[in-house]
């Protein structure tokens, strides 16, 4: 953990990355003797039922116990009592507070190795509790849950604040950095210690007296608001629209149908519950031939956090601006978006900006004609209507049909979601040679639907990946990959890694099988992409486990670009009901559909990151979202048809932590990379070609952040990347090129 800033992450439940398929594991057993999941330990002390009374005991504490079974230790799921975060957490500081003073109040001078690596090395204890902490915060969330978040968080993050700005950290940190010409490392310790020595400058640790306070209450206030913020947004996302009238089902599939009746069920409601979230309201506005209730459907789901009432977030965002912007200043920034970016591949938001408004004019152009195409099959039918942001979904499946003849409900039926999840293992064994081994009931999981599996590369174990797949109460939405353990060699504890995809899927109804669209299975190989970044781990040192914002979605990009290769489809997309796998010609409209909606999905995604930016990169914070948002995309000429992907009031990325804050361009900057490198596989002859495969392994994925990230790339490419293959990618036409169709359909992730 290294006491650093970034451990906060783990307390809100963020993905360490910004995060599949059903089978009833064996419950297990509590002490006393009766069958339990954490899910449903965390259920009873929610009704205030747990049995179990607080206490920041240590020998009592189910929390602060050693991992114990296989893989040198696992979770302990089937132990976790809510009540008892509170102990785990005030014990954790005060030890951490110790370990920190031991190694801060060390009077020899100071080196590398007395003080670089036992820093390093300290809070490891802490890593397990904040992995406990995160699955409850974001897959396990209720009401105690959330009370225990907005008590501690504001403590965990003074907490760590403290430590960062303790002023022996940086006088022994910048005694280090002073004497590396002379201090024999090597390059990669030499860049540990540069790195930690900015970061600190970066972060404040010049800081004295007064200011040094300041910057601690406005850290301490802005996890208060974040922690608002999320919990707002969840409270909207927990609503649901009813439907009682079997005439409102026209449209839907079975499939659908199914599932939402099993939503109403649950709630012991008659009739259909269609939950506010993506999940339901994309597969809703796709396949509903009743405008009416696309309509509302669709204002609920937009107008998230925006409805004036208890839960609307904008007085929020304003607050967490404002304590930005002072922020920011305090520590000698122009901006927000400055201070968040100094430590990224761009560097700086003109260098992010320049990169979106490349490709900007030309997704708002691609719209025009999509827009064109729907409306001409609207007239076609004597609709006696013209497109609005509820009719975009629904007509683009027709305008897909008519041009390709393919529609999205001809292709489901051929993604089970059971047989993607093995099409993402073959991904893996084909590139990497890694395999994964369901071993679900061999270890505890936090909810019965949880799958597990041993992973290896080679002969060599290297981890266990668990996959949460379903949507229910309590869980964020979205899709996120995190680590529960991950690799590093030092201190030769780290051996195994702990990985989990989570999704948000709609689990198929009346005992039939889920199936995804293709947009959930690319997501279901975005996220996974991001678990094989961390099982491709071989480092040192703790300190390079992170990387870059605007790196960090590359590795789980690229992987999206295997879904749709002939070896994939032929073997794993198989139909349903037949068993037969996907025919050539579905397989070949496929094909030539893959730049189709392009236009909907980038500019979906690109206003929200250019609203991002613009209102982080600014001195005066904004003081009106709603407002801003509006003028923001009249400025750049958002088509009236398409909103932000994310809204503001909505905006998890932005505003449940400082994480994607003036970062959400990072997804674009790192698909340039991803066509880039998608285009160095084609350029191979064959994109399974495994020595392409094994240099990028070894070069990207196995080196975490051990040299920087722009040199790596160059590495692995032999340049820098170039942005013509991601409008080639997207069949954006390119300057001084004939436009032509790109390698696979993207879908915008996360």
């Amino acid at each position: 953990m290294r006491f650093s800033i970034s451990s906060r992450k783990f307390f809100l439940g963020v993905s360490t990355a910004a995060l599949l398929g059903f089978s009833g594991s064996p419950a297990l057993a509590d002490h006393h003797g009766k069958k339990m999941t954490t899910a449903e330990l965390n259920k009873m002390s929610a009704n205030g039922n747990s049995g179990m009374k607080k206490t920041s005991d240590a020998s009592e504490n189910s929390i602060l116990q050693e991992w114990t079974g296989p893989y040198d230790g696992v979770p302990p799921w089937d132990e976790v009592k809510v009540s008892d975060f509170p102990g785990a957490f005030q014990a954790l500081m005060d030890d951490g507070k110790k370990e920190a003073d031991a190694i801060l109040s060390n009077p020899e001078p100071a080196t590398f190795d007395n003080f670089m690596v036992p820093w390093e090395l300290a809070g490891s204890k802490a890593n397990e509790v904040f992995a406990l902490w995160g699955v409850h915060a974001s897959n396990l969330s209720n009401e105690e849950v959330r009370k225990i978040q907005g008590e501690w968080l504001p403590k965990i993050s003074a907490f760590y604040n403290e430590i960062q700005l303790d002023p022996r950290l940086f006088t022994k940190t910048k005694e280090v950095y002073d004497n590396l010409e002379n201090s024999g490392l090597n390059a990669q310790q030499k860049r540990l210690v540069t790195r930690q020595y900015e970061s600190l400058v970066r972060n404040g640790a010049e800081l004295e007296g007064e200011e040094k306070q300041e910057l601690i209450r406005l850290n301490t206030e802005l996890s208060k608001a974040f922690n608002e913020f999320s919990n707002k947004v969840l409270a909207d996302e927990e609503t649901y629209i009813y439907l009682t009238d079997e005439a409102e089902l026209a449209g839907l599939p079975d499939s659908f149908i199914a599932s939402i009746r099993a939503a109403a069920e649950a709630q012991e409601k008659e009739g259909w519950a269609l939950k506010n979230t993506r999940s339901v309201m994309q597969p809703f506005l796709q396949n509903s031939t009743r405008r009416d209730l696309r309509e509302k459907v669709y204002m609920a789901y937009i107008n998230r956090g925006d409805n004036g009432d208890a839960n609307d977030t904008n007085m929020t965002i304003a607050k967490i601006l404002k304590l930005r912007a002072d922020r920011a200043k305090l520590l000698g920034f122009e901006s927000h978006a400055h201070y968040r970016m100094a430590d990224t591949m761009a560097k700086d938001p003109d260098t992010a900006m320049d990169l979106m408004m490349q490709v900007w004019p030309a997704a708002v152009a691609r719209v025009g004609e999509e827009v064109a195409d729907m409306q001409e099959v609207a007239d076609a039918e004597g609709a006696g209507i013209t497109i609005e942001p509820w009719d975009y979904r629904f007509y683009a499946e027709k305008v897909r049909k008519a041009k390709y003849d393919l529609d999205e409900a001809e292709i489901k039926p051929y993604f089970k979601l059971d047989n993607m999840v093995d099409a993402m293992f073959e991904m893996a064994n084909k590139l990497y040679g890694m395999t994964f081994t369901e071993n679900t009931g061999t270890v505890p999981v936090f909810e019965p639907e949880v799958r597990t599996f041993e992973v290896k590369r080679g002969e060599k174990v290297i981890g266990v990946f668990y996959l949460d797949n379903f949507a229910r109460e309590g869980k964020r939405s979205g899709a996120w990959m995190t680590t529960y353990r991950s690799q590093y060699e030092l201190g030769g504890e780290n051996r195994y890694i702990f990985a989990s995809n989570n999704n948000n899927f709609v689990p198929g109804g009346d005992g039939k099988p889920t199936l995804i669209s293709l947009d959930d299975a690319t997501t279901l190989f975005h996220e996974f992409g991001h678990a094989l970044h961390y099982f491709n781990y071989d480092i040192t040192y703790p300190g390079f486990g992170g990387t870059p914002r605007d790196f960090v979605e590359y590795p789980s990009q690229v992987h999206e670009n295997w879904l749709l290769t002939r070896h994939i489809l032929d073997n794993y997309a198989k139909h349903v009901e037949t068993g037969e796998p996907m025919p050539q010609e579905l397989v070949d409209k496929i094909e030539k559909s893959k730049t189709f909606n392009e236009g909907f999905s980038t500019v979906e995604y690109l206003s929200s990151a250019i609203v991002d930016m613009k209102l982080h990169n600014r001195a005066e914070p904004v003081t009106d979202p709603d407002a801003f948002e509006r003028e923001t995309l009249t400025e750049i000429g958002m088509p009236r048809e398409i909103v932000m992907r994310h809204r503001l009031p909505q905006f998890n990325h932005l505003f449940s932590s400082d994480a994607y804050s003036a970062g959400y361009y990072s997804y674009l900057w790192s698909e340039t990379m991803d066509a880039d490198t998608w285009a160095a596989f084609e350029e191979a002859g064959d994109v399974w070609n495994k020595d392409t495969a094994e240099r990028f392994r070894s070069i990207i994925l196995a080196t975490g952040n051990e040299t920087d990230r722009k040199d790596a790339y160059r590495q692995f490419r032999g340049r820098d990347p170039e942005v013509k293959y991601i409008l080639k990618k997207r069949g954006f036409p390119v300057p001084g090129e004939t436009a032509s169709a790109g390698s696979g359909e993207t879908a915008g992730n996360d």
